[in-house]
């Protein structure tokens, strides 16, 4: 089993917010390579928080198709 790793409320709202964007089919993925780099860590804040955020979102994030042919508005 795993460690448990401590985050302070205010970092867990932070990885909230930033699986919120994600398509819901990919939110455990990121949630998971979140804690495998957070567990890497010697030390947790709020730094390290947002940087493994970034570095996952880019993993996972997949932008909306745009152009003419996907207007949401004809």
């Amino acid at each position: 089993m795993p460690t448990p790793i401590a985050l302070s409320d205010d970092e867990l709202d932070a990885i909230m917010r930033a699986a919120q964007p994600l398509a819901p089919h990919v939110r455990d993925d990121f949630l998971r390579h979140v804690a495998e780099q957070l567990s890497a860590c010697a030390e947790i804040g709020p730094g390290v928080v947002a940087r493994a955020c970034r570095t996952a979102q880019k993993q996972f994030f997949d932008p909306p198709l745009q152009g003419s042919d996907y207007a949401k508005y004809r």
